[in-house]
């Protein structure tokens, strides 16, 4: 089988798709589609189409590109036209998760799976309403139970929406938290040189001007 035979129908079953795609879905929507019988498109030939699909879209020509983001790939919007993007679908696209929302989701990704009240003993508050507000955006789900627990609470965990939304496979791809801690340190220490420069010249105190010699000379009276 020719990979410049399927490469198209990849593009077309991505494209449609409204969710990301398996190498391993795409394998069989691509062969049922055909109709192959002996001559049956492999795992192989499928991810080398994908990788050059990718690479096609990943030139400036496109302001989409091919991503793999919770374990399958779909077609995503650059970056660089987020903003546009955003002007089309109104405050769809806007909408920003609170502070609760973030901490909460931070700890499940970071803690997972984990109960509520072990949510609440880091953050330190109640997290009944986040916790609610992530099942709803399906960026979280509960994932069990803690049968070791007194009252075996509900475990939380992130979602494949979740991954879809930071555009990642798996928790494990998540930055680690001494490299964000470590990068906001040196964010903390970076100093504008102009501004240190203007706040030593305005530390230094005023000097008085030396008056003179002809000024000196004109203020005398001759003998």
């Amino acid at each position: 089988m020719e990979i410049s035979q399927i490469i198209p129908h990849i593009e077309a079953l991505i494209f449609a798709s409204d969710k990301a795609l398996t190498i391993e879905e795409i394998n069989e929507l691509v062969n049922n589609a055909l109709g192959f019988i002996e001559n049956r498109a492999t795992i192989d030939q499928i991810t080398a189409a994908v990788e050059g699909i990718k690479e096609k879209y990943d030139t400036e020509f496109y302001a989409f590109e091919l991503k793999q983001s919770g374990g399958g790939w779909q077609f995503l919007t650059k970056p660089a036209f987020h903003k546009t993007v955003a002007l089309l679908n109104g405050d769809k696209f806007l909408k920003r998760l609170s502070s609760a929302s973030l901490e909460t989701l931070a700890i499940i990704a970071y803690k997972q799976p984990i109960t509520k009240s072990e949510i609440e003993s880091i953050r330190g508050v109640n997290c009944d309403y986040a916790v609610q507000k992530l099942l709803e955006k399906d960026l979280i789900i509960i994932s069990g139970r803690n049968e070791d627990a007194v009252g075996k609470p509900l475990i939380y965990s992130t979602s494949k929406s979740f991954m879809d939304y930071f555009g990642i496979n798996s928790p494990d791809e998540l930055p680690k938290i001494n490299e964000v801690l470590m990068e906001e340190l040196v964010k903390a220490t970076i100093v504008n040189p102009d501004s240190q420069y203007e706040e030593e010249l305005d530390n230094i105190p005023p000097q008085e001007e030396p008056q003179s010699e002809e000024n000196t000379s004109s203020s005398e009276e001759p003998s």
